[in-house]
């Protein structure tokens, strides 16, 4: 019992420390690629002995510095307790929805068996919407006990847009579950290491493109940010819903945004792109469909199951800054119109020819 309560525990202190730690350094990428991108240098100048790290110090170390020592900010006729408990409503769900999306299959150790995910539910998919549906409590708590119009505005835009786009993304994934015939999330990951006429990896990728395009795409929306970042929509209000924040609290609401574009990069490298499968890696080495195979030690699997994964979702967080300073903000009206007028109906769509393709193959595979 205490043995798997220390494994637990691990693999807690992993997945925390790995989203905390990688959400800090995308706000450093996010500042040097933007800078990139817009032919300027980016964070500079702050340095510890005359050492800037390209920016480290001044993303890593001096302005989290500077956030916790700023004043604590309420507004005289705001709800304090409401005002303090926002930004824990919004960085909590982007933290802990991570525990269910498998890094790795599993860790042999002596005679134990540890699966690499930190909770290991047949309902993972589920649990993920369940989660994620939760932070808009963040930015409408915060907007409301803010008592200032534009953040209202910005908590009112951002409550309509994750319900306009989280429709779109749970019947995008219902096609992938469809297609795997699971819910839990280890299970799609293992299956996306079958091969198709002997050699295409079935990722649901190959399975579901329109799915990938139309689940990215309500993700980005879900992260809030450009071209959706209406909520804030600095041009228009100020700073959004969290305009009346400063110090700590607001670096939460940071933190969080980065910690959504981790475990959102997570979620479509699991669902789309084989989660932490490399092609025709088994457990006991690589197999490959022309024959031959190269045996590795179990550990020397493990390493590259994870290191796939990390590769993939670090992918995916890259692609995601890339297109905050690639697109320009969308309209409101045109933000509805993506989200109830084309991506909805395309993911209906989109379910039933899976249904009726799934129908077909098992009618063809039934013998006379």
């Amino acid at each position: 019992m205490i043995i798997d309560l220390g494994i637990i525990a691990a693999k807690v202190f992993l997945v925390l420390f790995m989203v905390l730690n990688l959400a800090g350094l995308l706000g450093w990428i996010e500042r040097k690629g933007s800078a990139l991108i817009q032919d300027r240098i980016g964070a500079n100048r702050a340095s510890v002995l005359g050492f800037a790290g390209l920016g480290l110090v001044n993303t890593l170390l001096a302005d989290p510095i500077k956030f916790l020592t700023k004043e604590d900010f309420i507004p005289p006729q705001g709800d304090r307790l409401l005002h303090t408990l926002a930004p824990c409503l919004a960085l909590f769900p982007a933290l802990v929805t991570f525990a269910v999306i498998p890094f790795g299959d599993v860790l042999v150790v002596g005679e134990r068996q540890i699966n690499l995910q930190v909770a290991n539910l047949n309902i993972g998919i589920l649990y993920i919407f369940g989660m994620a549906s939760l932070s808009v409590y963040g930015i409408v708590v915060g907007a409301w006990a803010s008592n200032n119009k534009f953040s209202l505005l910005g908590g009112v835009r951002g409550a309509a847009q994750m319900i306009s786009y989280e429709i779109a993304m749970g019947l995008s994934v219902i096609g992938v579950i469809m297609a795997y015939g699971t819910l839990e999330l280890q299970q799609i990951a293992r299956a996306q290491g079958e091969l198709f006429w002997g050699w295409l990896p079935a990722w649901g990728f190959f399975l579901q493109p329109v799915a990938f395009l139309l689940f990215f795409t309500a993700a980005v929306a879900e992260t809030k940010r450009t071209p959706f970042d209406l909520p804030e929509g600095e041009s228009e209000l100020v700073a959004g819903y969290h305009v009346e924040y400063s110090g700590g609290k607001f670096l939460m609401f940071f933190v969080g945004e980065f910690a959504e574009i981790v475990t959102a990069a997570g979620l479509i490298t699991t669902l789309f792109f084989g989660g932490w499968q490399l092609p025709y890696l088994m457990r006991d080495g690589f197999h490959f469909p022309w024959g031959g195979a190269l045996l590795l030690p179990h550990l020397a699997v493990v390493v590259l199951q994870v290191g796939a994964f990390t590769i993939k979702v670090l992918f995916f967080c890259w692609l995601q800054i890339l297109l905050r300073w690639s697109l320009p903000r969308f309209r409101y009206d045109q933000l509805m119109r993506l989200g109830w007028k084309m991506m909805l109906p395309v993911a209906l769509v989109n379910v039933v020819v899976t249904a009726v393709w799934i129908v077909l193959r098992q009618q063809l595979s039934v013998k006379p």
